[in-house]
């Protein structure tokens, strides 16, 4: 087992700075939460004008693409994929959500769009790099 996560050890990395990256994105939105005297276990309705809903909606939509990414991964690990492949792809996804976290919060919806889908195009490869080791 442990020569198999030694493989992948930039995989892994990759993991821990987008797990580094989520938990940043939890601490923004408290931070803004805080700031904006919002209370706690409220909607969040001040619309894209407001920082603090960009950064909830960033935090959120992170932790909505969590899941298929990591089943991806695990998919891609036990299955033994390429390590080049998978490495590239998983880079692509946490630089593509980093993109997408940066962009939400300068309200810039375009360029939030294009990350978006660059992560979903690096969700693909995942899934093409599994296919092709099973």
């Amino acid at each position: 087992m442990q020569a198999l996560f030694a493989a992948y050890h930039s995989s892994l990395v990759a993991l821990f700075v987008l797990a580094a990256l989520v938990i940043l994105q939890s601490l923004i939105a408290d931070v803004a939460g805080i700031r904006a005297k919002h209370v706690p276990g409220m909607p969040v309705t001040d619309g894209h004008k407001s920082f603090f809903f960009r950064a909830v909606r960033a935090h959120g939509n992170s932790y909505e693409n969590l899941g298929l990414f990591l089943l991806l991964v695990l998919v891609c690990l036990f299955a033994g994929a390429s390590v080049t492949w998978v490495r590239n792809w998983i880079w692509v996804f946490v630089a593509a959500r980093a993109a997408h976290m940066a962009c939400y919060y300068a309200d810039l919806r375009t360029a939030r769009s294009a990350a978006f889908t660059a992560g979903v195009v690096a969700e693909l490869g995942l899934l093409g790099c599994a296919y092709m080791a099973l």
